[in-house]
């Protein structure tokens, strides 16, 4: 069994930075949107990736912004990869990763009624229009762009999709190891989930929390030695 990825997003001080590659995540996440109490500038973030060591993946979340700006962005700090957070339609996040170029996640934020032919039609669309595109990211739809700590019925994702998808969305120390053996994605992503106060992370909590995801793995991993030693 392929272990769960990890990235832990919303990073504003060295010190969270140090404590998410201790714990032994994959990814940091950095929050280009200005609205959001997480935000960091270009100029920010570059100091920040300055501690972070090698084969740690970088990426920027970013909201509705130009292929421009995203750019310009890139420049100033060398991200590892995008994530598209807002309401680009294909053909804008297209543009993003080619502007940029880098690969891109592009969220869904699913909604109650959302139906899982829908997930599968929007990551057939967006891996057609662009060779950038590398995955979706699902999140729970709420009236902000992301960190809201919201869940979302983990049962609309098809089996076919999940183990190309980043789950977000709601997730905490307390259902992590239910999401990976549930949902069985290729990574998570968390935020709120792991915080102190709005764009301060906890490191207990971070430590917690990727525990959580490794114990979802060991089941299936028990699970699937089970099944390939039952005689067929």
């Amino acid at each position: 069994m392929p272990r769960t990825r990890i990235k832990i997003c919303g990073l504003t001080r060295e010190e969270d930075i140090q404590a998410v590659v201790a714990a032994g995540a994959d990814a940091i996440g950095f929050v280009f949107y200005p609205k959001s109490p997480r935000y960091v500038t270009p100029q920010r973030a570059a100091e920040l990736m300055r501690v972070v060591p090698p084969f740690i993946s970088t990426v920027g979340l970013f909201v509705n912004a130009s292929p421009e700006e995203v750019a310009a962005a890139v420049r100033i700090a060398p991200l590892s990869l995008l994530q598209l957070h807002g309401d680009e339609t294909v053909e804008q996040a297209a543009a993003i990763g080619a502007a940029a170029g880098r690969q891109f996640m592009k969220v869904f934020r699913v909604k109650p009624d959302t139906r899982p032919d829908e997930l599968l039609e929007y990551e057939q669309a967006n891996r057609a229009a662009s060779p950038f595109f590398t995955s979706l990211l699902l999140d729970t739809y709420v009236d902000a762009y992301g960190g809201a700590g919201k869940g979302f019925d983990w049962s609309l994702v098809p089996k076919d999709l999940a183990p190309r998808v980043v789950l977000s969305g709601g997730l905490s120390v307390h259902n992590a190891t239910d999401a990976v053996v549930d949902v069985r994605p290729y990574a998570v992503d968390i935020s709120s989930g792991v915080e102190a106060s709005k764009g301060i992370k906890d490191a207990r909590k971070i430590a917690d929390f990727v525990a959580a995801v490794r114990a979802g793995d060991t089941i299936l991993e028990s699970e699937t030695h089970h099944e390939s030693a039952v005689p067929r």
